[in-house]
């Protein structure tokens, strides 16, 4: 079957529009990328990945050069604050020999990976340059760009983010991103020995985590409830990490916290979601990953639904022989389960703050990696 589309414009060069790129190009769909970074960078440490992104990572290609330059692992041990092991969550086996169970990697090596391969796809890609106006009509979408100048779509794909200019344009009425009452600290530290898979340290109103992310490295995370949304800053990142790791009487933290330095890559995000009620598409425009459904890290699995969404829109455009078909058939497959994701994260974050029942906590983060661990 023709894919009821001819030509695509993808505005936002993060992994889900890198991703709708690749599989686009697959179906031999003419494909557009504009990213509004002239430098195409992604800042940020370690990102944890887990068993359905990587099996994700199999279907787009890049299953073999993650596992060359992150690491791939399994399960996760939780500690008490001074360091006595309260449980080993196994993680669920995805199904498939060549797919790991969970991994990590640093995410600019991951954005560098998917920008090769959104390369050798023949996408065309326009660095520096975004939209600034798009006029609908009966037969495409018409799209002026900031270099001046103007073309003509089938599609367009909004994957600019969680502070998306295509949702505020096309989706006026889409509620804003909301603060959820915690921020994370991440940095990247030397991987220790004894760190083979995802470890945890769970306080009162602190969580500290543990990620191999490569042989030479490790991520850290620490999640922190802060009841206001503010700024922190950055030359105040390393003092603040380190004070509040030493809160934790752990000897691993402890040891931890004296490797911090000025190289350890540090950084502060206060957390916020969104999830936007359906339809997620607007004649000719159509939202996908955080720009229509962001959440916080508690699940690890941000990047995953959004990647997995541009695999699913590409699918359903291929096979369909009616635009309005295939946007319908594309949110109908993805709604469920990125409502979970973001529900879920955000209730695991709910927990955390109240100092909630531990139990729904461990609960909620296994019966949600089992159900992604299903088929898309």
């Amino acid at each position: 079957m023709n894919p009821c589309v001819k030509k695509v414009l993808v505005i936002g060069g993060g992994f889900s529009g890198m991703t709708a790129a690749i599989e686009l190009r697959k179906q031999n769909i003419d494909t557009d990328i504009v990213e509004i970074d002239p430098d195409w960078r992604t800042d940020g440490a370690g990102i944890s990945i887990g068993g359905a992104t990587l099996r994700a990572f199999k279907t787009i290609g890049i299953l073999d050069e993650f596992k060359k330059q992150g690491s791939a692992h399994s399960g996760l041990d939780v500690h008490a604050p001074h360091g006595v092991h309260l449980a080993h969550i196994p993680t669920p086996v995805i199904g498939d020999p060549d797919v790991p169970n969970s991994g990590a990697i640093m995410r600019p090596a991951l954005a560098k990976i998917l920008a090769e391969k959104t390369r050798q796809s023949g996408a065309t890609i326009k660095l520096g340059c975004t939209f600034t106006e798009i006029k609908q009509h009966e037969n495409g979408a018409d799209v002026t760009f900031t270099d001046g100048t103007t073309v003509t779509y089938d599609l367009i794909i909004g994957a600019d983010g969680l502070f998306s200019k295509v949702r505020k344009d096309q989706f006026p009425d889409a509620a804003d991103p909301e603060y959820v009452g915690q921020g994370v600290w991440r940095a990247v530290l030397p991987r220790l020995p004894e760190v083979n898979n995802t470890m945890m340290w769970v306080g009162p109103n602190l969580k500290v985590g543990l990620n191999p992310m490569s042989k030479d490295q490790m991520y850290l995370f620490l999640t922190q409830d802060k009841k206001v949304k503010e700024r922190v800053d950055r030359a105040d990142y390393v003092s603040q990490l380190k004070a509040l790791m030493m809160t934790f009487p752990a000897p691993m933290i402890q040891q931890l916290a004296g490797m911090l330095n000025e190289d350890s890559l540090v950084d502060f995000r206060a957390l916020e979601n969104l999830l936007v009620p359906r339809p997620w598409y607007n004649n000719r425009v159509v939202l996908i990953g955080d720009t229509v459904h962001a959440t916080t890290p508690h699940l690890a699995s941000g990047a995953c639904i959004g990647i997995e969404d541009a695999i699913v829109l590409a699918e359903e455009l291929a096979s369909a022989s009616v635009l309005t078909e295939a946007l319908e058939a594309f949110q109908n497959r993805r709604w469920e389960r990125c409502r979970m994701v973001v529900e879920n994260s955000g209730r695991l974050a709910q927990i955390e703050v109240e100092g909630g029942d531990k139990e729904e906590h461990t609960a909620i983060m296994r019966e949600t990696m089992m159900t992604l661990a299903q088929p898309i």
